[in-house]
């Protein structure tokens, strides 16, 4: 009878999902018709007027890899191609969520500048938008193109992954004399390809990852045409079989094994034999046509199988280490792209990395929110890093300690130089159970965690405490982060998006947290963490003070996930700044179908609370409108019955999809007008029109291309702000004085002039009979209102 763990086990692998299918393409020809198909690719030339685009899939699912590699091919593509004004002309647009543009058909004139833009192309991640990308040529046609003067030639580079329809803009574009290929990447779902390309659908087909043979392929198809010319008579087009193969993970029934499962209508358990499964790799082929030129030559392939060749490259034997992306150059050549943390080293292999001296110190959830399956995790990520960061010559030294109610220094920091005794000492780190006491954890690191490996002075490496945990902390995390980080210690957080907030918390800054989504997710972190471990953020304007609006658009053209991502970058900028009544206060509106406050700017005195109530801010819904919104905040936020400061710099940040934005030209400048300044945060397809005419004479407008992107654009709306506070401050504006009171600056300080039935400093107070007439004004000196830390000699 097995045992329960064992049962387990079995469980989670059966949930672990399907794996991505690993696609292949080999063609049934002789070893001597390979070397000509080689040949040929160098031979082939296109000499005519055409306009050539690249649309490359830069998503996520497609990742920086395969990216760099689809690059490749278009560069190699751009060799054979007679680049020249009236020529051909090469664009290239990169689509994720969204189109970007890189460069149009008549940027460049000259092979040299094509191919240099090309390689210097940045990956952008997003969905894999591959319709709307269509939808844009639709619409703008081939951007510096000739029209339909010239030949329109479409090279779609993607995975055919996409997360909407193709085949409606594929066939409009078609239909309008666009010849598509179809280049496959990566895991690519053929079916896709197939609606992309144009017909003949075999000869419009191909796989960039095997880099010639795409290149004679699609320099096939064009020269049966007038396009392309080849530089022999001898060589020609030929029809060869070929096979594309595809490597599913199916489930197949191994047996039974005993289960417990309850009865229904008693409560007794029952023993039954329950079926269970096992996976099992299974090959499908695919058979097809592929149309290739071949020329005279010869070139000797090593890895023949006689008459049944399979297309290699030099990458085939993965030689780059450490998750370094090889990208193939020929049949017998390559060029590794290495991560920063490998960067300069033969084949990614180990270097000096991290490149500063740090002492780290893992701490490690034991308890039993985390379970032993999370905890194992952990302790596998540990492993992980160590073998790729540590080497002979490292100055790099690592410890681990595992923590629930009370902390285990299991390795001290610097006790093995070795690594593979480092791994055993790993191993031999036992799951402890019990609470979730984080805050504890790392109060007694900061105390005790680096032990006699604390330096002094000069010499003391940089500390920093890498703190992995999925299950919320027990008790207060903020105390002893803090202590923590007054000790000079720099604290990285790896969790799930379940303790990102959390992790923030501790951390003081969002870039210095991982989020992993799930365990393979997790071990992607290694090369994040290597980066983050020694990188120093720039600073904020910390000291200063400033009354700050954040304001979101929560309508229903924004989405509730797109909300979220604004949330998140609300909460990474308010971790820049010191708030509290006397610095920095923080204030937060929502706009959708109404308009709401979700905290005003007194109503926090912390940068925690703030933190927690930007998580807690609603999604609205419903059609929203900027102009409202604004107005909203000038007549109820940034007032002083409202917790405004006199004296104090203000200042909005609008973050908006761009809808609803029409309106909001004349509160922007009701806001300015009054001494707020105000920043617009457009995002995505933006009407950018309506958001120019609110940048106002100092062009205060930032436009991100993705909601996913905002974190990039962070420092720059830092900058900014702190700009905008270091701005000289009018006392009587936004005015101070409530119920229509008249602010009148006098002598470096103001004076509330009330109408009939009010007094008080800022006309706040209801007047009685018989009340003095020169109780209605009263003159302020400044200072009175200014926070503390502004008070002359303080």
């Amino acid at each position: 009878m097995p045992s329960f763990p064992l049962l387990a086990a079995i469980f989670i692998f059966l949930l672990s999902g399907v794996r991505p299918s690993h696609p292949l393409q080999e063609v049934h020809v002789s070893r001597e018709t390979i070397g000509k198909i080689s040949a040929a690719s160098k031979m082939i030339r296109c000499s005519a007027a055409v306009d050539v685009l690249f649309l490359i899939d830069g998503s996520y699912s497609v990742g920086k890899g395969s990216f760099e590699r689809s690059k490749h091919f278009a560069v190699t593509v751009c060799d054979a191609l007679d680049i020249g004004p009236e020529r051909v002309r090469v664009g290239a647009l990169q689509f994720g969520s969204v189109p970007h543009l890189e460069f149009p058909l008549d940027s460049f004139s000259s092979p040299r500048e094509v191919k240099a833009n090309m390689k210097s192309m940045v990956f952008k991640g997003g969905r894999t938008e591959t319709g709307l990308a269509l939808k844009y040529l639709l619409r703008k046609g081939f951007p510096g193109g000739r029209n339909a003067s010239v030949p329109q030639i479409l090279i779609v580079v993607t995975d055919g992954r996409s997360q909407g329809h193709v085949a409606p803009p594929a066939k409009q574009l078609k239909e309008r004399g666009v010849t598509v290929f179809a280049v496959g990447v990566r895991f690519p779902r053929w079916e896709e390809l197939h609606a992309l390309a144009s017909e003949p659908r075999e000869q419009h087909v191909l796989m960039a990852e095997q880099v010639e043979d795409a290149t004679n392929g699609l320099l096939s198809t064009l020269s049966k045409s007038d396009i392309c010319t080849v530089a022999s008579p001898d060589c020609q087009v030929q029809p060869h079989p070929c096979e594309r193969k595809t490597l599913e993970t199916v489930r197949e029934l191994v047996g039974s094994a005993l289960c417990w499962r309850g009865s229904r209508g008693t409560d007794a358990v029952l023993v039954a034999l329950c079926p269970f499964s096992s996976w099992k790799r299974v090959v499908l082929t695919h058979p097809a046509t592929c149309y290739r030129t071949t020329c005279p030559g010869r070139t000797e392939i090593t890895n023949s199988r006689g008459n049944h060749t399979q297309l290699l490259s030099a990458c085939d034997s993965q030689p780059c280490q450490n998750g370094g992306t090889c990208v193939p150059e020929g049949l017998d050549r390559y060029h590794c792209l290495c991560p920063p943390a490998f960067g300069g080293e033969a084949n990614c292999a180990p270097k000096l990395s991290p490149e500063c001296r740090i002492d780290v110190l893992f701490l490690l959830a034991s308890s039993a929110d985390t379970t032993l399956e999370g905890f194992l995790r952990a302790k596998a990520f540990v492993k992980q890093f160590v073998q790729a960061s540590l080497g002979e010559d490292s100055r790099a030294r690592v410890g681990v300690a595992r923590y629930s109610s009370e902390l285990m220094v299991a390795v001290p920091v610097g006790e093995y130089q070795d690594v593979p005794d480092l791994l055993r000492s790993l191993d031999g780190i036992s799951f402890g159970g019990g609470a979730t006491l984080t805050g504890s954890a790392l109060w007694q690191a900061a105390e005790r965690g680096f032990g006699s490996a604390a330096r002094t002075g000069q010499d003391r490496p940089r500390r920093v405490v890498v703190l992995l945990t999925e299950s919320p902390s027990q008790d207060d995390v903020a105390g002893p982060a803090r202590r923590a980080r007054a000790r000079e210690l720099l604290l990285l957080g790896v969790g799930t998006e379940a303790v990102r907030a959390e992790l923030e918390e501790i951390t003081g800054s969002p870039e210095r947290v991982l989020v992993y989504a799930g365990p393979r997710d997790l071990f992607r972190q290694t090369r994040e963490l290597q980066g983050k471990l020694c990188s120093r953020p720039p600073p904020g304007c910390q000291a200063r003070s400033l009354d700050l609006v954040f304001a979101l658009d929560a309508s229903a053209s924004v989405g509730p996930e797109n909300f979220a991502q604004m949330q998140s970058f609300v909460r990474s900028c308010a971790l820049r700044f010191d708030v509290n009544p006397d610095v920095t206060q923080v204030g937060l509106v929502v706009y959708g179908g109404q308009v709401r406050v979700a905290f005003g700017l007194d109503t926090h005195a912390t940068r925690a609370a703030v933190l927690r109530a930007v998580s807690q801010a609603p999604y609205l819904g419903g059609v929203g409108s900027a102009g409202t919104a604004l107005l909203h905040i000038h007549d109820r936020v940034m007032t002083v019955q409202r917790g405004a400061r006199p004296g104090v710099p203000k200042a909005v940040v609008v973050l908006t999809g761009g809808l609803g934005a029409e309106d909001a030209a004349v509160p922007v400048r009701k806001l300015r007008n009054n001494g707020v300044s105000v920043l617009v945060v457009g995002v995505g397809p933006v009407l950018r029109e309506a958001l120019r005419r609110l940048a106002g004479p100092r062009d205060s407008l930032l436009h991100v291309a993705t909601y996913a992107d905002l974190r990039h654009h962070q420092d720059a709306l830092i900058q900014w702000i702190c700009g905008e506070a270091k701005r000289p401050v009018n006392l009587c504006k936004p005015s101070p004085c409530m119920h229509e009171g008249t602010c009148i600056l006098q002598n470096g300080s103001y004076r509330c002039e009330c109408q009939d039935g009010w007094q008080g400093p800022h006309c706040g107070k209801r007047s009685l009979r018989g009340d003095a007439p020169e109780a209605r004004g009263s003159r302020r000196d400044p200072s009175q209102q200014l926070p503390r830390s502004e008070h002359p000699g303080r």
